[in-house]
């Protein structure tokens, strides 16, 4: 069955956003995220555990530089970060966290495609879902995706049946904290092996220019 997922606008990089979108962009000091869209942590606990996680790098870990202080064996509790697709940033790329992520929406609609990697099954389930105001209508105001599914999201319309957007802007807080080395990109081939080739072909759009 098509998935008959489609974008709803088209990445200009070096386009200069309308005042409304540049005027969060401004007030909430936002930069490009390697995802796609714009970011800015607002906190990073200051308690810490020890890392649950295996000590390696991965797909991404040589795109940022590394955290001042960073510690491979150590995860701070949690970090929270706001972030915002724009009408010419319009869509973050498949990537998967170790950690788990609760977001929680601030104004915008866009939809989420997660691809729950992790579960048992050959062909990996796809969820899809809007995320926005209209909680009469089915979209979240706040959604979670554990470690180790693959997710990507894109920008919607404010108004169903609309054109314009003035951004989604969300909240993202992840548990334990993020570290660049808990995260990767997914290729066109690990695509391919988890849903099929002709799903892959449908949701290829999405896939980050950075994959591997």
């Amino acid at each position: 069955m098509a998935l008959g997922l489609k974008p709803s606008f088209t990445a200009n990089p070096g386009v200069t956003e309308s005042p409304g979108v540049d005027a969060v962009i401004s007030a909430l000091k936002l930069m490009p995220h390697i995802e796609g869209g714009y970011f800015i942590e607002t906190d990073r606990s200051p308690d810490t555990v020890s890392s649950p996680f295996p000590i390696k790098a991965s797909s991404t870990s040589e795109l940022t530089p590394k955290r001042p202080g960073f510690d491979p064996t150590v995860r701070n509790t949690s970090t929270t970060i706001h972030y915002l697709l724009t009408p010419n940033g319009p869509q973050g790329g498949f990537h998967r966290n170790k950690g788990r992520t609760v977001h929680t929406l601030h104004k915008g609609r866009g939809r989420y495609v997660v691809i729950h990697a992790n579960e048992s099954a050959t062909e990996k389930r796809i969820e899809t879902f809007i995320v926005g105001p209209n909680i009469e209508r089915g979209e979240k105001l706040q959604w979670i995706v554990e470690g180790d599914k693959y997710k990507a999201s894109y920008l919607l319309p404010d108004e169903d049946g609309g054109v314009d957007s003035q951004g989604l802007l969300i909240s993202e807080t992840v548990v334990p904290g993020f570290e660049f080395c808990d995260h990767d990109f997914l290729s066109r081939q690990g695509l391919e092996e988890l849903i099929g080739a002709q799903k892959a072909e449908e949701l290829s759009w999405l896939l980050s220019p950075l994959a591997k």
